[in-house]
């Protein structure tokens, strides 16, 4: 990758610290790291990071608290790190923000890997971008339908090329990993999807056919599709865009007159 910009590395302990450094700067990052999440947040607003990597017990404030903090400015990639290998920490990662986790100790290409996967998903195009057009921008045309970026369905609109989902008019913040499942299923025209399916959504090229997927990896997509229904505000009984298949995976709803 050319120029992936910023990445903070939030971590107490040197060792783990220096290795997670060194493998964030052969991926081509400027790379910044702090020991505290106090410092790990100051350095994250001060250098527009990209990505984070956030060890989940911290000297001064825990993880969870430096992500919420986090979230309440910027929506850079963040991977959990935690030395505990409890379920519990990882879904609760997962329902603070966070993009993905990885357990200690871990492999430093598997690391590489999910970065490299993450970074893969196109960053959100700011306003006054998107409502400019480039020098070699095409007049519409009727094929041009065909190849739209937005996708609507039951009150729902997602932009894929921006990156954003309006809700019934209002903007709906999502985390990098929510987005790409959200725009899954609206893709897959009611097909159902096995869990399985949307942990290679999430995890990229890293999971390929072969991969084995983890009771830990459905559980998350299942804490990702749960947050999503709370940021939809999905009544559980009668919902409107995704569906829950017994055993399965999940669907998209039909289309509502």
């Amino acid at each position: 990758m050319s120029d992936p910009g910023v990445a903070v590395v939030i971590e107490d302990d040197a060792d783990v610290r220096n290795l997670v450094g060194a493998v964030l700067r052969q991926s081509g990052f400027d790379v910044k790291v702090a020991p505290s999440g106090k410092d790990g947040v100051e350095l994250v607003r001060a250098h527009d990071a990209a990505v984070v990597t956030l060890d989940v017990g911290l000297p001064d404030i825990d993880g969870y608290e430096v992500l919420r903090r986090i979230r309440g400015f910027s929506n850079c990639y963040v991977v959990m790190l935690t030395s505990r290998g409890d379920e519990l920490d990882t879904l609760t990662a997962l329902q603070s923000g966070a993009d993905d986790y990885l357990t200690k100790p871990f492999r430093p290409r598997e690391l590489r890997a999910r970065i490299a996967a993450m970074l893969r998903r196109p960053r959100a195009v700011p306003e006054e971008a998107a409502a400019v057009p480039g020098p070699t921008a095409a007049p519409a045309a009727p094929a041009a339908a065909e190849a739209s970026p937005v996708v609507e369905h039951n009150g729902l609109a997602l932009n894929a090329s921006a990156r954003t989902v309006v809700v019934d008019g209002r903007d709906l913040p999502l985390t990098r990993s929510e987005f790409d499942l959200l725009n899954e299923m609206l893709r897959s025209s009611g097909a159902v999807r096995t869990k399985a399916d949307l942990v290679r959504v999430v995890r990229g090229d890293y999971y390929g056919e072969d991969t084995y997927i983890s009771d830990s990896d459905e559980r998350a997509i299942e804490v990702h599709i749960g947050n999503l229904r709370r940021k939809l505000d999905e009544d559980p009984k009668n919902p409107r865009w995704l569906q829950t298949v017994r055993g399965v995976g999940y669907r998209l709803t039909p289309v509502r007159a």
